[in-house]
């Protein structure tokens, strides 16, 4: 039976949704019941990104997991720093998790537009930063985010992007559909494209739900070799939500015979 590995983002992601707002004491009760329904991967937040995160990722060493793993989520380094200079990377190796989750700017547009700096000088921000954590902490997932936008855009940039984390020493290539307005048989296309150029390591899919298809972009990106699956509990999220997890799982498993829960 094959294996695929669930990445609960609610209490980080989920919690974007409007009118959401969990305490941190909600936090650790919702790790606790994700971790004895048999999650792989919890994502508990963003830290140095408020107080609340901070304390959550204090707290969360005293709970015994029997399952699940809890991930720190950041960003690659700033553009104008050294990773080890970047506070934001060193409030990540404190937070002490063992994996440590972060996005990269996959899309040119935003290279160029948001990040303010050079194609090239993107690409050693991925490399810097996953190789410099890989150091630091067991297991670093790299989150191509707006991999699908930058790919129709750009797509041997998008796909170096990923290429560089891969020979970082990322253990996970996310792809993440950011804007939520890719349909399935993109999905299974551009997954195909990018194996066939030589993307060889453990693909993930990140889903939102703009065009209402993130369950199905997920189980066909499973379909076509993702092993990790990343979504909320209900599709909590911002805009119009995260994949739902709750959908996902039991398709995996009741319809299509996927392992996947510890």
């Amino acid at each position: 039976m094959k294996k695929v590995l669930i990445y609960d983002t609610t209490l980080r992601d989920g919690t974007q949704a409007e009118g959401v707002s969990v305490s941190v004491e909600d936090k650790l009760r919702i790790t606790e019941k994700l971790d004895d329904f048999g999650i792989h991967y919890i994502e508990g937040g963003w830290p140095g990104s408020n107080p609340k995160d901070d304390q959550y990722f204090k707290q969360v060493r005293n709970i015994k997991l029997k399952n699940a793993k809890i991930a720190a989520f950041g960003s690659t380094r700033r553009a104008y720093l050294r990773v080890e200079d970047d506070p934001l990377i060193q409030n990540l190796i404190k937070a002490e998790t063992p994996v440590i989750t972060i996005f990269g700017k996959a899309w040119d547009l935003h290279v160029i537009q948001a990040l303010k700096t050079t194609l090239e000088n993107n690409l050693e921000m991925v490399y810097d930063t996953v190789k410099y954590l890989k150091e630091h902490t067991g297991e670093v997932v790299f989150i191509g985010e707006h991999f699908f936008d930058g790919y129709r855009s750009n797509p041997d940039y998008a796909y170096a992007v990923m290429k560089t984390a891969e020979e970082a020493g990322a253990n996970f290539l996310v792809l993440a559909d950011t804007n939520g307005g890719t349909l399935p048989n993109e999905i299974e296309k551009i997954i195909k494209q990018v194996k066939e150029k030589g993307l060889k390591g453990n693909l993930g899919i990140h889903a939102h739900n703009d065009s209402d298809t993130a369950v199905w972009n997920s189980v066909v990106a499973v379909l076509n070799g993702a092993v990790q699956v990343h979504g909320t509990i209900n599709g909590f999220g911002e805009r119009c939500g995260n994949a739902n997890l709750c959908s996902i799982i039991p398709n995996l498993s009741l319809k299509l015979g996927y392992e996947n829960n510890s």
